[in-house]
């Protein structure tokens, strides 16, 4: 059994990183690794508590989700054609992620490729921060097939484990012209196909792993999760209103090496 402690701690590491640029995956395995939580259990237990950080997302911007099942011509992101700029962004990742399935989970799943995607990302968005376009455009319903289809790719990075989903997507953003506050919703949006697409197919595939006696350390580390997941967001945008993503930069440069230290 999956001991009850341990469950608490990784639904919280899972809640709060999973949409900043700091890298969830990254996080989660060098907290297991502390934890000496490994193994297929663990791996399926770190796949299903994301689905408590989706929830939170979808509550949050419930708005935006349901405006999808009717296109209103005063909000261009809705419709038929907001799924489709968001099945565009969806696609790169998704692919490209059912292809190198195998050699990521086998190459890429430890401390060192962690560390190194944590530092490369941290560098990545400085030098982003220290060159970035003027804004052009002010919120997602500005966001055409262009900018949906560039994010995308640069959402593929975030398959090396420590460079981050959210941070991938929000540089991307930054690059097309997106403003801070746009490129960050427009992160959160995009989030939600691929993650449900991806755990879903991770927790199929490991679902013999699992017995009765899980049930309660996994809903426990999905409700931690949700409302973790939901401050981190409220306090992400909220912040993204004050300040740079530099001091996530800097973050992911000091961890690097103490992740590197503490595997030593």
């Amino acid at each position: 059994m999956i001991p009850m402690v341990v469950a608490l701690i990784l639904g919280v590491v899972e809640g709060v990183t999973e949409f900043l640029p700091v890298s969830s995956t990254g996080h989660l395995i060098v907290a297991g690794r502390l934890l000496g939580f490994t193994g297929p259990k663990a791996a399926t237990f770190e796949i299903f508590i994301q689905l408590g950080a989706i929830l939170a997302v979808v509550v949050i911007e419930w708005r935006r989700f349901t405006g999808l099942l009717r296109f209103d011509p005063a909000r261009p992101f809705s419709g038929t054609r907001g799924i489709a700029l968001l099945a565009l962004t969806s696609l790169p990742i998704l692919g490209t992620g059912f292809l190198l399935h195998t050699v990521i989970k086998e190459r890429l799943f430890g401390t060192v490729p962690v560390a190194i995607g944590l530092f490369a990302g941290g560098v990545a968005i400085l030098i982003v921060e220290r060159f970035l376009p003027v804004p052009r455009i002010q919120g997602v319903d500005g966001i055409a097939w262009r900018e949906a289809f560039i994010i995308g790719l640069f959402q593929c990075l975030a398959l090396w484990p420590g460079v981050s989903r959210s941070g991938a997507t929000i540089v991307g953003g930054l690059l097309c012209g997106l403003q801070r506050r746009a490129a960050a919703d427009y992160s959160f949006l995009a989030a939600v196909p691929t993650m449900i697409v991806a755990v879903s197919y991770d927790l199929l595939k490991s679902r013999g792993a699992l017995d009765a006696a899980d049930a309660a350390p996994f809903a426990v580390g999905f409700v931690v999760s949700f409302l973790a997941a939901w401050i981190a967001v409220r306090f992400f945008i909220a912040l993204l209103g004050r300040t740079t993503l530099r001091p996530f930069a800097w973050y992911r440069i000091a961890i690097a090496p103490a992740i590197l230290a503490v595997r030593g």
